[in-house]
């Protein structure tokens, strides 16, 4: 393991004392042979030695990251008399103009095909292009004009570049209010197929634009988000250049035992970008205990100033709440296709003393506002995780508003009448998300049914109410009993007890807006009939207005920044 701190004594005697704190450290420590130091002039230079270390020696019990791919650019050959447009990776050259980086080839790819279908910039290669003597299938289809067979002049292929480059370096308004004289132009002189095409050039590129767009200026950003639980990490990094957001990547470094979101994300910064270029400034989404430290070797490094903060409010906070969002749902994908969840299931099985590996669960749960519009969600997971196909919502009628016992037995029996008649398999196990109480009222539910032979588990949140301290309830012997914070068997427990969760509160928002039978629009305060219709009639539907960004809600007349942020976050809230 390799260690980089100011009082390394102080660092290394705390690794020998009788309370490690974790089973990784206790693991770690057992297999410690020997202790070798390399001192450094400057904190500095200790972290990029620590680096370049674990990226040599890959060892164990650190944080790694395993990529080694550069990073894509848009490259235009410039030197061309008909420049083309391609992706680009390795070492450039003084010939062609690049834009980027992007965060993958798919990005870029994206981009391009993007951009053919409202700037025929050719995308051909070099050999294709000097070898054709008629037009290609993207010249028949209005992606390309053919400069390789002279059907388009010099002139206009040029303003068709310098077009494209507009939107590389992110001055798409600029584009658009060309376009929108050529098309008044166009239109003034009747000719208005020629204005049709540039319409339709200028709402795709609006289109485009609201993807790409990030409020805050044109300068280079990456927005950097980590999430940990359950024994995975994932960093989620958004890379906004000229002020367009190019995409985003996913990275899943690889640790022992549990690492905190703070820890992983340091590490991240220290291996990633002492490699690669670096933008002026990082966004993170936790604070950093050495996060001085690392913005002065990342200034080092890159010969200039670079600064690490944690925005608290405004465009920049809500920029780091979509990468924590993209981050929990790239770390949801990963739990659920993660090679472990046979040693998961196995875990469970060891915890709850079975004789086989279940291979059904089943888990319920109840959701409401103030006892309104109750829905009880049933989530199934088999060996594969998450069954989704086989989900179930119940819309709870007939019981005291707020009930959550009665709730809960509706919801059992309604489902468990259809499992005893053959319309769903018998789970090998039924966990409630809930403590004692709701447990009681699913057993007696099940009792009445007839079906005793199903072990049944009620799952609530220990006193501080924090995941890892949950206490789990046998309906069987009226066992209760805690489990380690980093098992297996738990982290499965976890996941299906907050996919029913998450199920249930779904359910839950349709049926309250359904019941309430009111326009979505209405339900936004400060929001009233004239600035509805003025909506609709910018827009053209509702549909329309749900798909539009910040930046396009802002020109609609009577829309100012806070009702733009509440239409918008009304049609983009996580559920």
């Amino acid at each position: 393991m390799c260690i980089r701190d100011r009082n390394l004594k102080k660092r290394v005697s705390s690794y020998f004392s009788k309370d490690h704190g974790n089973s990784k450290t206790a693991a770690l420590v057992a297999q410690i042979s020997d202790i070798d130091v390399t001192v450094t002039h400057t904190e500095n230079e200790a972290l990029i030695l620590e680096s370049n270390l674990i990226k040599q020696l890959q060892p164990r019990y650190n944080i790694l990251l395993r990529d080694d791919k550069s990073y894509p650019y848009v490259r235009l050959s410039i030197e061309h008399e008909f420049p083309s447009l391609s992706i680009h990776r390795g070492k450039k050259n003084g010939k062609s103009r690049y834009f980027g980086p992007y965060p993958s080839a798919g990005a870029v790819r994206d981009s391009l095909y993007l951009m053919q279908k409202i700037l025929p910039v050719r995308q051909c290669s070099e050999s294709y292009y000097s070898n054709r003597s008629r037009p290609c299938l993207q010249y028949q289809i209005k992606r390309c004009t053919a400069p390789c067979v002279g059907m388009v002049s010099t002139e206009d292929y040029a303003a068709d570049v310098e077009a494209a480059t507009l939107f590389l370096t992110g001055r798409s308004q600029v584009l658009l209010d060309q376009m929108n004289q050529q098309m008044e132009a166009a239109a003034a002189q009747l000719d208005f197929e020629r204005a049709a095409g540039y319409r339709d050039k200028i709402v795709s590129l609006r289109r485009v634009q609201e993807k790409q767009l990030i409020e805050g200026g044109d300068k280079d950003v990456d927005v950097i988000a980590a999430v940990s639980r359950h024994g995975i990490a994932c960093i989620q990094l958004f890379m906004i250049r000229d002020g367009r957001n190019l995409g985003n990547r996913s990275f899943f470094p690889k640790f022992e035992g549990e690492e905190n979101a703070d820890q992983v994300l340091s590490a991240f910064i220290a291996q990633h970008y002492l490699e690669w270029q670096l933008p002026s400034e990082l966004l993170v989404n936790v604070p950093l205990e050495d996060s001085q430290l690392l913005a002065d070797a990342l200034s080092e490094s890159a010969g200039r100033k670079i600064k690490i903060r944690r925005p608290q409010r405004g465009d920049r906070r809500r920029l780091i709440e979509l990468a924590e969002s993209n981050a929990d749902e790239a770390l949801n994908r990963k739990l659920v296709n993660r090679a472990s969840i046979a040693q998961r299931y196995e875990r469970l099985r060891q915890l709850l003393k079975l004789e086989e590996i279940p291979s059904r669960l089943e888990c319920f749960d109840i959701s409401h506002t103030m006892g309104e519009a109750t829905v009880a969600s049933c989530v199934v997971f088999d060996l594969q995780g998450p069954l989704k196909s086989d989900y179930r919502r119940f819309n709870i009628t007939g019981i005291t508003p707020g009930d959550d016992y009665a709730a809960m037995e509706q919801a059992i029996r309604r489902r468990y009448s259809r499992v005893k008649q053959g319309e769903a398999p018998m789970p090998d196990i039924l966990f409630i998300d809930g403590g004692k109480g709701q447990l009681s009222s699913a057993g007696a539910v099940l009792a009445d049914l007839g079906i005793t032979d199903l072990l049944v588990v009620g799952v609530s949140k220990g006193p501080e109410r924090r995941a890892g301290e949950e206490v789990l309830h046998r309906l069987d012997n009226g066992e209760s009993f805690a489990v380690e914070a980093d098992s297996p068997a738990l982290h499965l427990i976890q996941h299906i007890r907050d996919e029913s969760h998450r199920f249930a509160i779904a359910g839950h928002r349709h049926r309250r807006q359904k019941k309430r039978g009111r326009s979505v629009l209405e339900e936004i305060p400060g929001l009233g009939p004239k600035k509805r219709q003025s909506l609709i009639s910018h827009f053209g539907g509702l549909q329309e207005v749900q798909r539009a960004g910040k930046n396009e809600l802002l020109r609609v007349p009577g829309i100012n920044q806070r009702l733009a942020e509440l239409v918008y976050d009304r049609f983009h809230a996580i559920e």
